[in-house]
Protein backbone atom coordinates (compact mmCIF):
# COMPACT_ATOMS: atom_id res chain seq x y z
CA UNK A 1 0.00 0.00 0.00
CA UNK A 2 1.21 3.86 -1.07
CA UNK A 3 1.34 5.30 1.96
CA UNK A 4 3.12 9.03 0.62
CA UNK A 5 1.77 12.25 0.90
CA UNK A 6 2.28 15.52 -0.92
CA UNK A 7 1.25 18.99 -0.59
CA UNK A 8 1.20 21.42 1.82
CA UNK A 9 2.86 20.69 5.30
CA UNK A 10 0.85 18.58 7.69
CA UNK A 11 -0.22 20.91 11.07
CA UNK A 12 1.14 18.80 13.67
CA UNK A 13 -2.54 17.54 14.95
CA UNK A 14 -2.59 16.30 11.11
CA UNK A 15 0.65 14.85 11.65
CA UNK A 16 -0.55 12.77 14.75
CA UNK A 17 -4.08 11.75 13.62
CA UNK A 18 -2.83 10.54 10.31
CA UNK A 19 0.04 8.58 12.22
CA UNK A 20 -3.07 6.87 14.18
CA UNK A 21 -5.01 5.96 11.18
CA UNK A 22 -1.25 4.14 9.56
CA UNK A 23 -0.83 2.15 12.72
CA UNK A 24 -1.80 -1.38 12.32
CA UNK A 25 -1.06 -2.61 15.86
CA UNK A 26 -2.96 -3.15 18.01
CA UNK A 27 -2.51 0.06 20.24
CA UNK A 28 -1.17 3.49 19.08
CA UNK A 29 -0.02 6.49 21.14
CA UNK A 30 1.79 9.36 19.02
CA UNK A 31 2.69 12.40 20.71
CA UNK A 32 3.97 15.70 17.94
CA UNK A 33 6.02 18.36 19.96
CA UNK A 34 5.94 21.62 17.73
CA UNK A 35 8.66 23.98 19.28
CA UNK A 36 9.38 28.01 18.28
CA UNK A 37 13.03 29.04 19.70
CA UNK A 38 14.62 32.65 19.65
CA UNK A 39 17.87 33.08 21.40
CA UNK A 40 20.62 35.47 21.28
CA UNK A 41 24.40 34.79 23.19
CA UNK A 42 26.82 37.31 23.86
CA UNK A 43 30.72 37.00 24.53
CA UNK A 44 33.24 39.96 25.41
CA UNK A 45 30.93 42.29 25.78
CA UNK A 46 29.19 42.40 22.84
CA UNK A 47 26.56 40.14 21.09
CA UNK A 48 27.78 37.74 18.77
CA UNK A 49 24.91 35.12 17.33
CA UNK A 50 20.86 35.44 17.57
CA UNK A 51 18.51 33.68 15.61
CA UNK A 52 15.35 31.51 15.35
CA UNK A 53 14.69 27.77 14.98
CA UNK A 54 11.30 25.72 14.49
CA UNK A 55 11.11 22.19 14.74
CA UNK A 56 9.14 19.00 15.10
CA UNK A 57 9.71 15.93 16.63
CA UNK A 58 7.22 12.60 16.41
CA UNK A 59 7.12 10.08 18.57
CA UNK A 60 5.27 6.57 17.68
CA UNK A 61 4.30 4.31 20.03
CA UNK A 62 2.82 1.21 18.97
CA UNK A 63 1.83 -1.85 20.95
CA UNK A 64 0.75 -5.86 20.24
CA UNK A 65 -1.29 -7.65 22.24
CA UNK A 66 0.53 -11.72 22.57
CA UNK A 67 -0.27 -14.77 24.68
CA UNK A 68 2.75 -13.80 26.80
CA UNK A 69 1.39 -10.27 27.31
CA UNK A 70 1.64 -6.59 25.71
CA UNK A 71 4.80 -5.47 23.67
CA UNK A 72 5.45 -2.08 22.75
CA UNK A 73 7.56 -0.17 20.49
CA UNK A 74 8.51 2.92 19.74
CA UNK A 75 10.61 5.30 16.87
CA UNK A 76 11.36 8.94 17.32
CA UNK A 77 11.67 11.29 14.26
CA UNK A 78 12.44 15.11 13.83
CA UNK A 79 11.16 17.17 10.93
CA UNK A 80 8.41 17.30 8.00
CA UNK A 81 7.14 13.90 7.65
CA UNK A 82 5.15 14.01 5.27
CA UNK A 83 6.48 10.99 2.90
CA UNK A 84 8.09 9.15 5.52
CA UNK A 85 5.54 9.02 8.19
CA UNK A 86 4.36 5.57 7.01
CA UNK A 87 8.13 4.47 7.27
CA UNK A 88 8.26 5.72 11.52
CA UNK A 89 4.61 3.80 11.78
CA UNK A 90 5.82 0.93 10.09
CA UNK A 91 9.31 1.32 13.06
CA UNK A 92 7.32 1.15 16.03
CA UNK A 93 5.40 -1.81 14.92
CA UNK A 94 8.12 -4.00 13.91
CA UNK A 95 10.08 -3.28 17.24
CA UNK A 96 6.50 -4.07 18.99
CA UNK A 97 6.31 -7.52 17.26
CA UNK A 98 9.61 -8.71 18.36
CA UNK A 99 10.13 -7.08 21.73
CA UNK A 100 9.62 -8.88 24.99
CA UNK A 101 6.13 -8.44 27.09
CA UNK A 102 6.19 -4.65 28.67
CA UNK A 103 6.67 -5.17 32.35
CA UNK A 104 4.89 -2.15 32.93
CA UNK A 105 1.78 -2.82 30.57
CA UNK A 106 -1.33 -1.58 31.62
CA UNK A 107 -4.39 -0.69 29.33
CA UNK A 108 -4.00 2.01 27.31
CA UNK A 109 -6.04 5.26 28.59
CA UNK A 110 -9.17 5.95 26.58
CA UNK A 111 -11.14 8.96 26.76
CA UNK A 112 -13.19 11.27 23.78
CA UNK A 113 -12.91 14.75 25.25
CA UNK A 114 -10.89 16.33 22.64
CA UNK A 115 -9.28 19.25 23.51
CA UNK A 116 -11.14 22.63 22.20
CA UNK A 117 -8.04 23.72 20.98
CA UNK A 118 -6.68 20.47 18.99
CA UNK A 119 -6.84 22.19 15.49
CA UNK A 120 -5.68 25.71 17.10
CA UNK A 121 -3.11 27.37 15.36
CA UNK A 122 0.32 26.38 16.96
CA UNK A 123 2.11 29.99 18.76
CA UNK A 124 5.48 30.96 17.32
CA UNK A 125 7.99 33.37 19.29
CA UNK A 126 10.28 35.74 17.33
CA UNK A 127 13.57 38.13 17.96
CA UNK A 128 10.15 40.64 19.00
CA UNK A 129 10.66 38.20 23.04
CA UNK A 130 13.84 40.02 23.70
CA UNK A 131 12.53 44.35 22.62
CA UNK A 132 13.40 45.08 26.39
CA UNK A 133 16.41 43.25 27.15
CA UNK A 134 18.55 43.69 24.32
CA UNK A 135 18.80 47.56 24.80
CA UNK A 136 19.34 47.02 28.65
CA UNK A 137 21.94 44.25 27.34
CA UNK A 138 23.94 46.99 25.56
CA UNK A 139 24.11 49.38 28.49
CA UNK A 140 25.64 46.79 30.93
CA UNK A 141 28.13 45.97 27.98
CA UNK A 142 29.17 49.86 27.88
CA UNK A 143 29.24 49.55 31.77
CA UNK A 144 31.29 46.73 32.19
CA UNK A 145 34.09 48.47 29.12
CA UNK A 146 34.43 51.15 31.15
CA UNK A 147 35.20 48.39 34.08
CA UNK A 148 37.67 46.03 32.71
CA UNK A 149 35.01 43.72 33.01
CA UNK A 150 34.18 41.17 30.30
CA UNK A 151 30.19 39.93 29.85
CA UNK A 152 29.28 36.20 28.76
CA UNK A 153 25.34 35.01 28.26
CA UNK A 154 22.82 33.61 26.67
CA UNK A 155 18.88 34.76 26.66
CA UNK A 156 16.19 32.14 25.23
CA UNK A 157 12.41 32.19 24.38
CA UNK A 158 10.67 29.27 23.29
CA UNK A 159 6.62 28.33 22.64
CA UNK A 160 6.28 24.38 22.95
CA UNK A 161 2.99 22.86 21.70
CA UNK A 162 2.22 19.39 22.14
CA UNK A 163 0.07 16.81 20.85
CA UNK A 164 -1.32 13.47 21.96
CA UNK A 165 -3.51 11.10 20.05
CA UNK A 166 -4.36 7.48 20.76
CA UNK A 167 -6.09 4.53 19.00
CA UNK A 168 -8.30 4.90 22.30
CA UNK A 169 -9.87 8.47 21.59
CA UNK A 170 -6.98 10.91 23.23
CA UNK A 171 -6.80 14.06 21.30
CA UNK A 172 -5.20 15.90 24.07
CA UNK A 173 -2.75 19.40 23.56
CA UNK A 174 -0.60 21.43 25.90
CA UNK A 175 0.94 24.98 25.32
CA UNK A 176 4.25 26.06 27.13
CA UNK A 177 6.50 29.21 26.81
CA UNK A 178 8.99 30.82 28.58
CA UNK A 179 12.68 32.29 28.94
CA UNK A 180 15.32 32.69 30.61
CA UNK A 181 18.65 34.74 31.03
CA UNK A 182 22.21 33.58 31.84
CA UNK A 183 25.18 35.87 32.81
CA UNK A 184 28.22 35.74 33.26
CA UNK A 185 30.95 38.39 34.04
CA UNK A 186 34.84 37.93 34.32
CA UNK A 187 36.92 40.25 36.11
CA UNK A 188 39.41 42.40 34.95
CA UNK A 189 42.62 40.50 36.56
CA UNK A 190 39.93 37.47 34.93
CA UNK A 191 41.30 36.09 38.46
CA UNK A 192 37.15 35.77 39.05
CA UNK A 193 33.90 35.05 37.78
CA UNK A 194 29.87 35.44 38.72
CA UNK A 195 27.16 34.16 37.22
CA UNK A 196 23.14 35.41 37.84
CA UNK A 197 20.40 34.14 35.82
CA UNK A 198 16.56 34.67 35.97
CA UNK A 199 13.71 32.31 34.86
CA UNK A 200 10.50 33.52 33.24
CA UNK A 201 11.42 37.41 32.82
CA UNK A 202 13.07 38.83 29.78
CA UNK A 203 12.48 42.33 30.90
CA UNK A 204 15.42 45.05 30.73
CA UNK A 205 14.54 45.49 34.53
CA UNK A 206 15.91 41.45 34.57
CA UNK A 207 19.15 42.19 33.24
CA UNK A 208 19.96 45.46 35.16
CA UNK A 209 19.43 43.29 38.26
CA UNK A 210 21.16 40.42 37.03
CA UNK A 211 24.41 43.24 36.27
CA UNK A 212 23.86 44.50 39.13
CA UNK A 213 24.39 41.13 41.06
CA UNK A 214 27.28 40.52 38.97
CA UNK A 215 28.97 43.67 39.12
CA UNK A 216 28.80 43.55 42.77
CA UNK A 217 30.54 39.59 43.44
CA UNK A 218 33.09 40.28 41.21
CA UNK A 219 33.93 43.65 43.31
CA UNK A 220 34.53 41.58 45.84
CA UNK A 221 38.35 41.01 46.68
CA UNK A 222 39.82 37.96 46.19
CA UNK A 223 40.59 37.01 50.03
CA UNK A 224 44.39 36.66 50.95
CA UNK A 225 43.44 33.02 52.64
CA UNK A 226 42.77 29.67 50.21
CA UNK A 227 40.46 27.61 52.01
CA UNK A 228 41.46 24.19 52.60
CA UNK A 229 38.69 21.52 52.42
CA UNK A 230 35.82 20.73 55.12
CA UNK A 231 32.42 20.91 56.42
CA UNK A 232 31.35 24.51 56.09
CA UNK A 233 28.04 26.48 57.03
CA UNK A 234 26.78 27.40 53.75
CA UNK A 235 24.47 29.68 52.02
CA UNK A 236 22.75 27.76 48.50
CA UNK A 237 20.99 30.17 46.06
CA UNK A 238 17.86 28.98 44.13
CA UNK A 239 19.63 28.01 41.27
CA UNK A 240 21.97 25.56 43.20
CA UNK A 241 18.90 24.56 44.90
CA UNK A 242 17.23 23.69 42.26
CA UNK A 243 20.11 21.60 40.87
CA UNK A 244 20.05 19.29 43.82
CA UNK A 245 16.44 18.99 44.20
CA UNK A 246 15.95 17.70 41.14
CA UNK A 247 18.04 14.78 41.94
CA UNK A 248 16.06 14.23 44.73
CA UNK A 249 12.59 14.08 42.54
CA UNK A 250 14.55 12.23 39.91
CA UNK A 251 15.21 9.43 42.56
CA UNK A 252 12.26 9.42 44.14
CA UNK A 253 10.78 6.23 42.12
CA UNK A 254 8.04 4.00 44.54
CA UNK A 255 8.84 0.84 43.57
CA UNK A 256 12.56 1.56 43.85
CA UNK A 257 12.35 2.41 47.05
CA UNK A 258 10.44 -0.30 48.09
CA UNK A 259 12.76 -2.96 46.48
CA UNK A 260 15.04 -1.31 48.95
CA UNK A 261 17.35 0.56 46.33
CA UNK A 262 17.08 3.93 46.92
CA UNK A 263 17.54 6.76 49.94
CA UNK A 264 13.83 6.25 50.12
CA UNK A 265 14.21 2.74 51.54
CA UNK A 266 13.45 2.52 55.20
CA UNK A 267 15.66 0.34 56.83
CA UNK A 268 14.47 -3.38 57.38
CA UNK A 269 12.05 -2.65 54.45
CA UNK A 270 9.06 -0.35 52.88
CA UNK A 271 9.57 3.49 52.51
CA UNK A 272 10.59 6.18 54.19
CA UNK A 273 6.90 7.94 53.60
CA UNK A 274 5.92 9.02 56.77
CA UNK A 275 9.35 10.33 57.84
CA UNK A 276 10.45 13.40 58.64
CA UNK A 277 12.73 14.42 56.77
CA UNK A 278 13.68 18.32 57.90
CA UNK A 279 12.51 20.34 61.07
CA UNK A 280 11.87 23.23 58.62
CA UNK A 281 8.04 23.44 57.64
CA UNK A 282 9.28 22.53 54.06
CA UNK A 283 6.93 21.51 51.10
CA UNK A 284 7.88 19.93 47.58
CA UNK A 285 5.39 20.14 45.36
CA UNK A 286 4.59 20.02 41.94
CA UNK A 287 1.27 21.46 40.28
CA UNK A 288 0.68 21.72 36.46
CA UNK A 289 -1.52 24.85 36.61
CA UNK A 290 0.71 26.72 38.93
CA UNK A 291 0.84 30.51 37.76
CA UNK A 292 3.56 31.20 35.86
CA UNK A 293 5.10 27.29 35.95
CA UNK A 294 2.41 25.58 34.20
CA UNK A 295 3.39 22.33 32.43
CA UNK A 296 1.00 19.82 31.00
CA UNK A 297 -1.85 18.60 32.96
CA UNK A 298 -1.58 15.48 31.84
CA UNK A 299 1.45 12.74 31.47
CA UNK A 300 3.65 12.89 28.88
CA UNK A 301 5.92 9.85 28.30
CA UNK A 302 7.77 8.87 25.37
CA UNK A 303 9.40 6.06 27.04
CA UNK A 304 9.25 4.26 30.34
CA UNK A 305 11.72 4.57 32.69
CA UNK A 306 11.46 3.70 36.81
CA UNK A 307 9.06 7.33 37.38
CA UNK A 308 6.85 7.72 33.93
CA UNK A 309 5.44 5.06 31.97
CA UNK A 310 4.37 5.09 28.44
CA UNK A 311 1.37 3.37 28.88
CA UNK A 312 0.02 5.89 31.16
CA UNK A 313 0.16 8.70 28.74
CA UNK A 314 -3.10 10.98 29.00
CA UNK A 315 -3.37 10.44 33.03
CA UNK A 316 -4.82 13.32 33.82
CA UNK A 317 -2.23 15.18 36.88
CA UNK A 318 -3.68 16.53 40.13
CA UNK A 319 -1.11 19.13 42.32
CA UNK A 320 0.60 16.75 44.45
CA UNK A 321 2.90 16.98 47.37
CA UNK A 322 6.00 14.94 48.15
CA UNK A 323 7.31 16.44 51.13
CA UNK A 324 4.63 18.29 52.99
CA UNK A 325 5.25 20.48 56.58
CA UNK A 326 9.06 18.50 56.36
CA UNK A 327 7.08 15.17 56.05
CA UNK A 328 7.65 12.61 52.98
CA UNK A 329 4.10 11.81 51.78
CA UNK A 330 4.65 10.81 48.24
CA UNK A 331 6.54 9.03 45.95
CA UNK A 332 5.91 8.84 42.01
CA UNK A 333 3.82 6.16 41.07
CA UNK A 334 3.01 4.79 37.82
CA UNK A 335 -0.27 2.95 37.30
CA UNK A 336 2.11 -0.30 37.17
CA UNK A 337 3.81 0.49 40.21
CA UNK A 338 1.24 1.88 42.07
CA UNK A 339 -0.55 -1.60 41.40
CA UNK A 340 2.57 -3.76 42.88
CA UNK A 341 3.37 -0.94 45.92
CA UNK A 342 -0.60 -1.25 46.88
CA UNK A 343 0.26 2.55 47.46
CA UNK A 344 -1.78 5.71 45.98
CA UNK A 345 -1.04 6.45 42.07
CA UNK A 346 0.72 9.96 42.54
CA UNK A 347 2.44 10.51 39.35
CA UNK A 348 5.39 12.33 38.16
CA UNK A 349 4.45 16.20 37.89
CA UNK A 350 6.93 18.50 35.29
CA UNK A 351 7.21 21.21 37.34
CA UNK A 352 9.02 21.20 41.22
CA UNK A 353 8.57 23.79 43.72
CA UNK A 354 10.51 24.01 47.25
CA UNK A 355 8.68 26.58 49.35
CA UNK A 356 8.30 26.89 53.50
CA UNK A 357 4.83 28.79 53.53
CA UNK A 358 4.72 32.88 54.81
CA UNK A 359 8.42 33.12 54.68
CA UNK A 360 9.31 36.18 53.35
CA UNK A 361 13.54 36.93 54.09
CA UNK A 362 15.62 37.45 51.00
CA UNK A 363 19.20 35.74 50.34
CA UNK A 364 20.88 39.07 51.60
CA UNK A 365 18.69 38.12 55.23
CA UNK A 366 20.68 34.74 54.52
CA UNK A 367 23.89 35.81 54.45
CA UNK A 368 23.64 38.01 57.60
CA UNK A 369 22.84 35.07 59.59
CA UNK A 370 25.96 33.33 59.26
CA UNK A 371 29.04 34.14 61.21
CA UNK A 372 31.50 32.23 59.23
CA UNK A 373 30.78 30.33 55.87
CA UNK A 374 30.47 30.29 52.05
CA UNK A 375 28.34 31.66 49.42
CA UNK A 376 27.70 29.77 46.63
CA UNK A 377 26.85 31.03 42.80
CA UNK A 378 26.06 27.34 41.18
CA UNK A 379 26.96 23.94 41.13
CA UNK A 380 28.19 22.26 37.99
CA UNK A 381 29.52 18.75 36.64
CA UNK A 382 26.94 16.97 39.36
CA UNK A 383 27.03 13.67 39.36
CA UNK A 384 25.62 10.33 41.05
CA UNK A 385 27.87 8.81 43.74
CA UNK A 386 25.56 6.34 45.45
CA UNK A 387 22.32 5.91 45.14
CA UNK A 388 20.83 3.76 48.40
CA UNK A 389 22.44 7.54 50.07
CA UNK A 390 22.07 9.73 46.80
CA UNK A 391 25.44 10.98 47.17
CA UNK A 392 26.48 13.59 44.43
CA UNK A 393 29.39 15.04 43.51
CA UNK A 394 30.27 17.98 41.61
CA UNK A 395 31.82 21.65 41.36
CA UNK A 396 31.37 24.76 42.61
CA UNK A 397 31.43 27.19 39.70
CA UNK A 398 31.53 30.92 38.85
CA UNK A 399 32.31 32.35 42.55
CA UNK A 400 32.59 30.93 46.19
CA UNK A 401 32.71 34.04 48.88
CA UNK A 402 33.52 34.33 52.38
CA UNK A 403 31.00 35.11 54.95
CA UNK A 404 32.37 36.96 57.45
CA UNK A 405 30.09 37.89 60.61
CA UNK A 406 27.09 38.34 58.13
CA UNK A 407 29.02 39.91 55.40
CA UNK A 408 30.59 38.94 52.49
CA UNK A 409 34.13 40.08 52.80
CA UNK A 410 35.94 38.02 49.19
CA UNK A 411 36.18 35.47 46.83
CA UNK A 412 37.45 32.55 47.57
CA UNK A 413 38.87 29.23 46.00
CA UNK A 414 36.34 26.50 44.62
CA UNK A 415 35.47 23.41 45.62
CA UNK A 416 34.19 19.67 44.75
CA UNK A 417 31.42 19.09 46.90
CA UNK A 418 29.77 15.34 48.03
CA UNK A 419 26.68 15.34 49.40
CA UNK A 420 23.11 14.15 49.31
CA UNK A 421 20.56 16.60 49.45
CA UNK A 422 17.97 14.21 50.66
CA UNK A 423 20.64 14.29 54.12
CA UNK A 424 21.30 17.97 53.51
CA UNK A 425 17.38 18.38 54.40
CA UNK A 426 17.82 17.68 57.74
CA UNK A 427 20.44 20.05 57.88
CA UNK A 428 18.72 23.08 57.11
CA UNK A 429 19.22 26.25 59.11
CA UNK A 430 17.17 29.05 57.47
CA UNK A 431 15.22 29.33 54.62
CA UNK A 432 14.00 32.53 52.19
CA UNK A 433 11.23 32.84 50.52
CA UNK A 434 10.88 31.12 46.89
CA UNK A 435 11.31 32.46 43.88
CA UNK A 436 11.11 31.20 40.19
CA UNK A 437 14.45 29.91 39.47
CA UNK A 438 16.53 28.04 36.51
CA UNK A 439 18.97 24.96 37.57
CA UNK A 440 22.51 25.44 36.15
CA UNK A 441 23.63 22.11 34.84
CA UNK A 442 20.01 20.61 34.52
CA UNK A 443 17.62 23.78 33.34
CA UNK A 444 17.64 22.49 29.56
CA UNK A 445 16.02 18.71 31.23
CA UNK A 446 13.59 20.29 33.49
CA UNK A 447 12.50 24.10 33.51
CA UNK A 448 10.06 24.56 35.52
CA UNK A 449 11.24 25.21 38.77
CA UNK A 450 10.87 27.84 42.24
CA UNK A 451 12.74 27.28 45.17
CA UNK A 452 14.29 28.91 48.05
CA UNK A 453 17.67 29.90 48.94
CA UNK A 454 19.04 27.76 51.80
CA UNK A 455 21.57 28.27 54.73
CA UNK A 456 22.84 24.35 55.57
CA UNK A 457 25.21 23.03 58.65
CA UNK A 458 27.82 20.89 57.62
CA UNK A 459 27.83 21.43 53.58
CA UNK A 460 30.85 18.79 52.33
CA UNK A 461 33.51 20.80 50.46
CA UNK A 462 35.41 17.76 49.69
CA UNK A 463 38.54 18.74 48.23
CA UNK A 464 39.95 22.28 46.60
CA UNK A 465 39.12 22.80 42.65
CA UNK A 466 41.31 24.43 40.97
CA UNK A 467 38.27 25.88 38.35
CA UNK A 468 37.46 29.52 38.09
Amino acid sequence: MNRMASGPVWTAPETAERAVELCQADGCLVIVTDESEANIRWANNSLTTDGVTSSRRVTVAATVETDAGTQVGMATQRGDLRNTLHELVEAAEDVARTAEPAEDAQPLIARGDADPRWTDEVPRTSMAAFAAAAPALGAAFGTARGSGQLLYGYAEHCTRSTFLASSTGLRLRTDQSGGHIELTGKSADRRSSAWAGVAGDLSGEAVTDLYDQVNQRLALPRHPVELPPGRYETVLPPAAVADLMNYAYWAAGAREAVEGRTVYSAPGGGTRIGERLTDQPLTLRGDPRESGMECAPFVLAPASDGIVSIFDNGLLLDPTAWIDGGVLVSLLQTRHSAALTGMPLTPHVDNLILESPGVTTSLPDLIAGVERGLLLTTLWYIREVDLPTLLLTGLTRDGVYLIERGELVGAVNNFRFNDSPVDLLGRILDVSATEPTRAREWGDAFTHTAMPSLRVADFNMSSVSQAV
